[in-house]
């Protein structure tokens, strides 16, 4: 069965989206369409380049993580000096071996432009904080920025999705009126973007399916706010969910497979590989569970 399917974000959680590809496979569904946000835009690129779950899979097992530090040169001499970048460059690490290492994958499939993939396959969300607002690429690239979205690096797309707040600095995009956006990781605004394919009343050529890296909107705790951090990262954590908390209504949460992945630090690049296997496990275990049922 042909279905589309939406990827949260999640950071080094988004091992656990191997488990339910599995399964996905296994049940002989065929994903035609796919998005997601941050590490689900990674996923999904790499799906929609045409990678399979076992290629996938030996791809982030020969990766190691910690190659995507890359703070700037002067910090190896002047450890001090990555506070300079956070306060001038808005962030601690240039991003550019993420970027590279995305270019290489996806030219494995030649891949580089959106106009290499089918016309609407991959969708990725980005936050334009400049101009205050979500953006989804490449759909909006011409209307907001006046830019050929078929000429546009896929990678590039993936890259800005991924660029979480401080800990990679922010790409910026050239605007129509001479001014350049500063772009941030897509989680911002919407950490699981599942309205994505929604034609509103329209009906659906195929169901969508969501995969999302939490509990059930319903399952949340609620959080204990003791002092200014614990506030600096509810606020955080509120921005990132409350678009898609609003969206997700009880009969569109028959559509999403959640996997459990609380207690690991969304941007640890350090995880032990014994987590790594643990996340891919929640995933299957997650997805078999969901799929006995669904659609239905």
């Amino acid at each position: 069965m042909k279905i589309d399917c939406v990827f949260s974000g999640g950071g080094v959680k988004a091992y656990a989206f191997l488990g339910s590809l599995e399964v996905m496979e296994r049940k002989e569904l065929k994903l035609e369409r796919v998005a997601g946000t941050s590490a689900g835009a990674i996923i999904a690129s790499l799906l929609a380049a045409g990678y399979n779950t076992n290629e996938i899979r030996l791809k982030l097992d020969e990766l190691d993580l910690k190659k995507f530090l890359d703070p700037p040169l002067l910090t190896k001499w002047l450890p001090f000096s990555k506070w300079f970048f956070l306060y001038f460059q808005l962030g601690i690490n240039k991003g550019d071996k993420l970027e590279n290492w995305l270019y290489d994958q996806l030219a494995e499939k030649n891949v580089y432009t959106f106009n290499d993939l089918p016309k609407d396959y991959l969708k990725v969300v980005v936050s334009d904080l400049t101009l205050g607002k979500l953006v989804v690429l490449p759909d909006d690239l011409e209307r907001v920025y006046g830019l050929d979205p078929l000429l546009f690096p896929v990678a590039k797309a993936i890259r800005m999705s991924a660029g979480f707040p401080y800990f990679f600095m922010p790409k910026k995009l050239p605007g129509k009126r001479n001014t350049k956006s500063i772009i941030v990781d897509g989680g911002l605004l919407s950490n699981f973007p599942l309205w994505i394919f929604d034609k509103h009343r329209e009906k659906q050529e195929r169901p969508i399916l969501g995969v999302k890296l939490s509990e059930s909107v319903e399952k949340i705790e609620p959080r204990k706010i003791r002092n200014a951090l614990d506030m600096f990262q509810a606020l955080f954590s509120t921005m990132k969910m409350a678009h898609d908390t609003r969206y997700i209504s009880k009969s569109q949460e028959r559509n999403i497979i959640f996997i459990p992945v609380e207690g690991i630090e969304t941007m640890n690049l350090s995880i032990s590989e014994e987590t790594k296997e643990k996340l891919i496990i929640k995933g299957r275990n997650s997805a078999e569970l969901f799929l006995q049922n669904w659609p239905n």
